[in-house]
């Protein structure tokens, strides 16, 4: 017997072996459960997602022995015959070999004459949107006011194309493109059934290069079989679809937050190693920086499952939420003018580099919010003196580094307090810290954010994230260095000016300047 590739040989029979378009599986259900049938109806969608096989359901739904039903048996001889594709009323017309006007006039010669077998004629167009304007004009008539024995089902992948006239006489159902977790699933099942040795990580490799079509998931499961003699490796797989390891890929984002320019270029030359398309490559971080972005804002929807979770975790502790979004944006931006650059390679290093620049000088030396140890009472202690000398006469020294101050905004964002309270904190100055005692400066300009009560709310907090009591001293006095509050005013500004810049020589924007003699009033990070 004959091989049948899996897309044929699985193909749905019935609407509960669907994958996913619940919403138009409710709808016809419901229409023939209560008789309220329509007589044209349009199927849109991209390529596999399931038009044709709604289609063919539909049709033995119609005709099915047992009564027009929603669930056909599938055992009498008309469904047996849509299956096996010879049931005589099932007229299937592949528009795009029938273009011509004549050819629809032959068509639709024989819509008067009452069905052979079943109890209504189905006219199943595919691509529909392939007949010329007259074979449309043709069309219109008949599909408006049919005979009762007959149905329209059309099927298209660009409905932008139909007249405004067809589509108002047809019911509409617009299938959705299958999601990567519904397509691995059903390959999983599919994999089972053919008692197929698989890696989950494989399954998943083909339902992303699916690309929401379910039939290409099919024929890449087959060529995968193919390729590994019955097995399913995610190294095979990897291989067959020319794709990088993932790993690659998280490991030259772990570079990006270390802030090492030597490391990613070393990581960029690995990867050249793999003769990548780098425009892939660039999707691929652009991807994974989506998925830190979603770690960070709603931990609780990152997948579990996927292999790649505990590494995205941890980048979504060790970059800001602030870098991420300027990274994305960085490479949204420079995925667009990589075509201008000398070769490929050299213009996703530009890229990458582009990130590390734009990371604001103050934050590159900062502590990561992940380092910030609750059981430790002293974390990067200032010294309140100097190492010994000779002379211990020497006045002791406080520190006033940078380095201090950006230790201590690391812990105000780690405490759990917010509005005016934050605001006296990142506007204060840490000048030292021995044991449970802080001692801060705040400057005259902020005086009026001093009260007894929010200097309470910062020590219990301080107290909560260490465990014991913490006391609190502030006085008001000029600042002699950045306050946390200065330093992210100062990103602030940094990425608003980065933004202008990006703006003022956005392509798009230099057109309309030319052309409509447009201007720019002012551009706001929000």
């Amino acid at each position: 017997m004959a091989y049948q590739v899996l897309a044929r040989k699985w193909r749905p029979h019935k609407f509960s072996e669907m994958v996913g378009q619940d919403h138009v599986l409710r709808a016809l259900t419901n229409a023939l459960e209560n008789n309220r049938l329509h007589h044209a109806y349009l199927f849109t969608g991209t390529r596999g997602v399931g038009k044709t096989t709604i289609a063919r359901i539909l049709a033995k739904s119609l005709n099915c022995q047992q009564g027009v039903t929603a669930h056909p048996c599938g055992e009498c001889a008309i469904c047996r015959e849509v299956d096996e594709g010879r049931f005589v009323d099932l007229i299937e017309v592949d528009a795009a070999s029938r273009t011509k006007v004549e050819d629809t006039r032959d068509l639709l010669n024989n819509v008067q004459y009452a069905p052979a077998k079943g109890r209504y004629k189905v006219y199943l167009i595919d691509e529909v949107h392939m007949l010329s304007t007259h074979s449309f004009n043709a069309l219109l008539k008949t599909l408006e006011e049919p005979p009762s024995h007959v149905k329209f089902l059309l099927a298209t992948t660009d409905p932008q194309k139909l007249p405004p006239t067809i589509l108002s006489r047809c019911l509409q159902f617009n299938l959705k493109r299958l999601s990567i977790e519904q397509i691995s699933q059903h390959l999983n099942k599919l994999a089972v059934a053919e008692s197929i040795q698989y890696e989950n990580q494989a399954l998943r490799l083909l339902a992303k290069a699916a690309d929401g079509s379910l039939r290409d998931a099919l024929s890449l499961l087959d060529q995968a079989i193919a390729y590994g003699a019955g097995q399913l490796t995610e190294q095979d797989v990897s291989s067959m679809l020319g794709t990088l390891d993932q790993h690659l890929i998280l490991d030259l984002v772990k570079k990006l937050a270390e802030n090492n320019a030597a490391s990613i270029l070393g990581q960029i030359a690995v990867l050249a190693e793999q003769n990548p398309d780098f425009t892939t490559v660039l999707s691929d971080v652009l991807s994974l920086l989506q998925q830190i972005a979603i770690a960070q804002a709603v931990p609780t929807a990152v997948n579990k499952e996927h292999p790649e979770t505990p590494a995205i975790l941890e980048l979504a502790k060790q970059l800001s939420p602030e870098d991420v979004q300027l990274f994305y944006q960085i490479g949204i931006v420079g995925r667009r003018d990589l075509p201008l650059a000398p070769d490929a390679r050299s213009g996703f290093e530009m890229i990458m580099l582009r990130m590390l620049v734009f990371i604001p000088r103050q934050l590159q030396q900062s502590t990561p919010k992940s380092s910030i140890s609750p059981i430790k009472p002293n974390i990067n202690p200032i010294p309140e003196k100097p190492p010994a000398t000779n002379n211990e006469h020497v006045t002791p020294v406080i520190d006033t580094s940078d380095t201090a101050n950006e230790t201590w905004e690391t812990i105000v964002n780690s405490l759990n307090i917010k509005g005016l309270i934050k605001q006296l904190a990142l506007n204060c100055e840490l000048k030292k810290h021995e044991a449970n005692n802080w001692h801060l400066s705040l400057s005259p300009h902020h005086k009026l954010l001093l009260t007894e009560d929010r200097k309470k709310q910062i020590e219990k907090s301080l107290e909560k994230q260490y465990g014991q009591a913490q006391n609190l001293y502030i006085r008001v006095a000029n600042s002699e260095a950045e306050t946390p509050a200065i330093r992210q005013q100062h990103i602030k500004e940094t990425r608003q000016q980065y933004v202008v810049k990006a703006v003022d020589k956005d392509s798009f924007i230099l057109h309309l300047k030319a052309t409509c003699d447009a201007k720019i009033n002012k551009v706001t990070v929000i």
